[in-house]
């Protein structure tokens, strides 16, 4: 990995982590009782954390301008850290052992790539 890819790869992780972000407030907002169907669609919660899905997408598509398309589900894994992580302090959620055993799985797999 040369020096170059570093602004690419903290793009990537940045989409990543809205993208994160999004998913944590779209549960949110999933846990809430609405009066109807399009209540339940058709709210601000909804429509930002859509929004942030789309704007991640053209985070992705910057980022595959300086990283090779094999690092991308690489990167992509930490997705799974942000959520735990996030759940964990937005959501109050607990980390029980086998998320935890999964979570190493998931970091030595990204270590093991990156090496």
């Amino acid at each position: 990995m040369n020096t170059s890819m570093i602004p690419y790869i903290l793009i990537y992780l940045a989409g990543v982590f809205f993208s994160s972000l999004s998913q944590i407030l779209l549960k949110k907002e999933a846990n809430r009782e609405h009066g109807s169907f399009l209540q339940e669609y058709l709210n601000p919660r909804v429509i930002i954390a859509y929004g942030i899905f789309f704007g991640c997408t053209f985070l992705t598509m910057l980022a595959y301008k300086g990283i090779p398309m094999n690092w991308g589900p690489v990167l992509e894994t930490a997705g799974y850290i942000f959520v735990t992580v996030l759940g964990v302090t937005i959501l109050k959620e607990k980390i029980t052992l086998k998320k935890f055993l999964a979570l190493c799985v998931i970091l030595a797999g990204i270590l093991l790539y990156a090496l």
